[in-house]
């Protein structure tokens, strides 16, 4: 229960399920099937060893094969002799080039609703699975629930929050005509830049969420600068560097958002530490913030202002590879440039 339940990951904690009923019922391989309520189908959302890319292209019935039973019923089921189980769907077997020799099976059930089955197949040294099996299954089957549940709310939890982060963000577009669209395509660029560099699973989370409001502290800048159709002045673009800060403060409240507060307050430092709030250099500038600055500045440079017109895709690349060293961190303009010659930007 303890391994199930140390991740929220939804794919991560079905991938774990299996590979601890695999283990806990001593089989050579597993599965775990989920119900589709809408088609009611169950698929095969995960399954051990080679075959798996095959197994997840086949669904079954609810009432098909021992799975579909298991799902139908609600009740586990131990076979030791699937040959002579009229239930036993020979499908999977057939497609796979497997034998199944036996199998252990049993409902995974949030509130007393089935929502899949966990399965073991052939027990090994030739054994047959026993209702001690059956026990231990059972109970595992209980804590897997759990988890997918928890997982489940988690993910829930986590677009709500991604969509009102949107939306504020694009409430804050809409006082600026000049910028629409912008904050949608710095997370765009930003995460393309993330798969060329070692970012972590949660960094990744972390660079989405700063990519869509690192422009948030603008809500605290007046409209006659900030929707100004012509270049700023000295003083005018003095209160919008502001911005950066501001966000960082607004960030700062909420306990859950502080690991994206560099990223927000710090986009626009440079690498050669000519940048704003606090003239970082290099290295001290966090790496979330050297993604938001390059997709910030390579957004800026290609839409259309009131004061300028945009550079082409061609001009603004050459821009950025110039500025790498000095403006930007190098390693994140090349990341860029792989993105973008893989046709992700």
């Amino acid at each position: 229960g303890q391994i199930l339940n140390s991740t929220l990951e939804q794919q991560e904690v079905r991938k774990r399920a299996v590979e601890a009923a695999t283990q806990l019922m001593k089989a050579e391989t597993g599965s775990l099937l989920l119900v589709d309520e809408n088609k009611e189908k169950l698929y095969f959302e995960v399954a051990l060893g080679d075959k798996e890319e095959t197994i997840k292209t086949i669904t079954l019935d609810l009432g098909e094969g021992i799975a579909g039973w298991v799902a139908q019923k609600g009740k586990h089921l131990i076979v030791n002799s699937p040959k002579k189980d009229a239930r036993f769907y020979i499908g999977v077997d057939g497609r796979t080039k497997f034998k199944t020799r036996n199998l252990i099976c049993v409902p995974v059930k949030v509130k007393q609703k089935v929502i899949g089955v966990l399965e073991a197949v052939n027990k090994q040294d030739g054994a047959d699975f026993t209702e001690e099996d059956l026990s231990l299954f059972s109970s595992l089957a209980d804590q897997v629930a759990i988890a997918l549940d928890n997982a489940r709310l988690y993910q829930e939890q986590e677009v709500m929050f991604f969509q009102t982060a949107e939306s504020l963000a694009d409430a804050i577009e809409k006082r600026d005509p000049y910028t629409g669209g912008h904050t949608q395509r710095v997370t765009l660029y930003s995460l393309a830049i993330a798969r060329y560099l070692p970012l972590k699973p949660i960094e990744k989370k972390w660079l989405k969420i700063a990519s869509v409001l690192h422009d948030i502290g603008k809500i605290g800048i007046e409209d006659q600068i900030l929707k100004k159709p012509a270049q700023l002045s000295p003083e005018e673009y003095g209160v919008i560097k502001h911005h950066s800060d501001l966000g960082a403060e607004i960030i700062d409240h909420i306990r859950q958002l502080r690991d994206i507060v560099p990223g927000v307050k710090y986009h626009h430092e440079k690498v050669n530490g000519r940048g704003y709030p606090k003239g970082l250099k290099g290295e001290d500038i966090p790496l979330l913030a050297k993604i938001v600055s390059v997709s910030d500045t390579y957004d800026a440079m290609t839409t259309d202002r009131p004061y300028r017109k945009a550079l082409t895709k061609e001009a603004a690349l050459k821009e950025l590879k110039r500025c790498g060293g000095s403006q930007f961190d190098r390693k994140v303009v090349e990341a860029f440039m792989k993105a973008y010659r893989n046709g992700e930007i």
